[in-house]
């Protein structure tokens, strides 16, 4: 099994034979029969007999996953009281989005730029999206980085990371041919919203003078990516060549990337001089500001001790697991304080369990007693977490757990890096943490994508609807709203040419990754396609409303001669509320195609 796989939670458990179905809209299994009783039929029963019908139904079967939702809201509770396991599910969900976006942020992320960094593959800091005529890109946490040379870096490995729930979501979606419609509606959804509520509110808070020649380049490559996916649906499958041309097509537009942004320098070589490596970080977010667990325990420069002042290691590990900072605390306001107390959980057990490696500290982010104890939490976590435990709870010889082995192993390593490295200096070695941090809060995200893909199939069979839907409204809005905060925040501190580029060129790694990887690790070495049959109008409509609100930005930002502005803004959103309300209309059948 390869590493990608584990870490989408297939178990390379498909025989070789036909084309496996991956269901945007139809009930078919792997050979295109149809697989029986649907699940959504469980409400029209009696009261009394959905338990029964839910465990004895093989569509009601949720493959990976902690928790049991189906038995959860039709067995444990009674039918009078469907409401509060709803209620319950609805409250966890938000939560796996709160996950989801902290582990992105504070552990994926930093342990991604600091293995690029320690591989020389670049040194600066930037995501995937530059505005080259700007010399403007969004920096980790929403800071804004200017430098006229964007790199490699941002374009692979921190587009990665900021597309990193995006991503797992869809290929944790694809991996079960009965929820694959999760992954085209958000994939597809969360197109549209970034391109059409995103863009217009960036153009409504400040008027936007867009960058032509990025423009372009970004709503060319992603009106392709879905011309080609809109292929894909019509002709019904997907073969190992054209999931690795949507691999090969972001790898073509990292290239067109790079080379842009040689020419464009290579323009500007006489022109004022440009920054330095690092270029000037403007920080757009306050939660930046705010000391995490991987900086609470610096101080300020204003709190900085007059004499030296050596801390012992139990001091060093309760100051590094503490996610909160008082002074933060009392100055935020009350809203901040509730958000952060919901984070702070979340926050806790990552530091727990996840080292982040920060090449911007002079000691790297070297927390030697919690370091020691990641070596521990770690690997148990990777264990317990991946195939939802059975890795883990396996009993070697039916006597002695992996986890229990992995504990040991990892207790004795610590114990030797304890006695062999000192709190002051980080070992030769530090860089290794940056992978086992990777690798772990890799791991966290899986788990959590795989929980929220379980519990969105299950209000879908509770209310009856598609996968489809549910992946066009609650899962892209889930995963869009970390960069809807991020754009909008650069837009009002002044960045809305920059914050307007990222809706077009952000999404370009999630498509195209997200399909071309989802599809590719359903592939085994005797079956080379997968078969996807949208039978459903609703995902010719989302095709459709994606394509058209693409083609109408490449006609109306050029009429505005790049000068965008309120008219524009609210157009875009006025588009969006006609789709949902069309993409509603039919998902109830109000809108329909005619019997033939």
């Amino acid at each position: 099994m390869s590493v990608a796989g584990a870490l989408a939670g297939h178990d390379g458990s498909q025989r070789a034979g036909p084309p496996a179905a991956l269901d945007t809209g139809t009930r078919c299994d792997s050979v295109g029969h149809d697989r029986g009783v649907d699940c959504r039929e469980v409400r029209k029963h009696n009261g009394s007999d959905w338990c029964r019908f839910v465990r004895s139904t093989p569509d009601c079967r949720l493959d990976g996953g902690f928790l049991d939702y189906l038995g959860g809201a039709f067995c444990a509770f009674p039918a009078a009281l469907l409401p509060l396991p709803v209620g319950f599910y609805v409250l966890w969900l938000l939560y796996l989005f709160v996950i989801l976006g902290v582990t992105a942020e504070k552990f994926f992320c930093p342990n991604l730029s600091a293995i690029s960094t320690n591989l020389k593959l670049s040194h600066n800091v930037a995501v995937s999206l530059a505005d080259g005529d700007a010399g403007l890109w969004r920096g980790d946490h929403g800071t804004v980085v200017c430098s006229l040379t964007p790199t490699l870096h941002g374009v692979t490995f921190l587009a990665f990371g900021n597309g990193a729930p995006d991503i797992f979501s869809a290929v944790v979606a694809f991996s079960n041919p009965r929820t694959a419609g999760l992954a085209v509606g958000a994939v597809f959804g969360a197109g549209v919203f970034v391109t059409t509520v995103v863009a217009g509110s960036i153009a409504l808070v400040k008027p936007v003078t867009v960058a032509s020649r990025p423009f372009f380049r970004d709503i060319t490559f992603y009106m392709v990516a879905v011309f080609l996916t809109f292929l894909v649906l019509y002709f019904g499958h997907i073969t190992l060549g054209e999931a690795l041309g949507y691999l090969g097509l972001y790898i073509f537009y990292v290239f067109t990337v790079v080379l842009c942004t040689w020419i464009h320098r290579r323009q500007h070589v006489d022109g004022p001089p440009h920054p330095g490596p690092w270029g000037s970080v403007i920080p757009t977010d306050a939660e930046e500001q705010e000391s995490s667990g991987a900086n609470c325990g610096e101080y300020g420069e204003e709190y900085r001790p007059l004499l030296p002042y050596r801390e012992t290691s139990l001091q060093i590990l309760s100051t590094a697991l503490n996610p909160l900072d008082q002074r933060k605390w009392r100055r935020k306001p009350w809203y901040w304080r509730f958000f952060k107390v919901l984070k702070v959980p979340v926050e806790l057990v990552l530091l727990l369990t996840v080292p982040v490696v920060d090449p911007d500290k002079e000691d790297l982010n070297w927390k030697r007693p919690l370091n020691c104890l990641h070596i521990i939490t770690g690997p148990v976590l990777c264990v317990l977490t991946l195939k939802s435990g059975a890795y883990g709870l396996y009993q070697i010889q039916g006597i002695f757990p992996v986890w229990a082995l992995v504990t040991l192993a990892g207790c004795i390593l610590a114990l030797i890096i304890f006695l062999t490295t000192c709190n002051e200096v980080p070992p030769k070695y530090h860089c290794v943490f940056a992978f086992l941090g990777f690798l772990s809060s890799a791991m966290w995200i899986n788990a959590a994508a795989t929980e929220l893909v379980n519990i969105l199939r299950t209000l879908g069979i509770i209310f009856e609807l598609s996968n489809t839907v549910l992946g066009l409204t609650l899962l892209a809005w889930g995963n869009s709203i970390g960069d809807t905060f991020s754009d909008l925040t650069m837009a009002r501190q002044g960045y809305p040419r920059m914050a307007f580029s990222a809706c077009f060129g952000g999404i370009i790694f999630n498509i195209l990754v997200g399909v071309g990887l989802g599809c590719l690790l359903q592939m085994t070495s005797g079956q080379v396609v997968v078969k996807l049959e949208p039978d459903s109008l609703l995902v010719w409509i989302l095709a459709g409303a994606l394509g058209l609100s693409l083609a109408f930005s490449f006609v109306a930002v050029p009429a505005q001669c790049f000068q965008l502005g309120k008219a524009y803004g609210i157009c875009l959103i006025l588009y969006y509320l006609a789709f949902l309300c069309v993409a509603l209309l039919t998902e109830f059948r109000v809108i329909r195609l005619a019997a033939t």
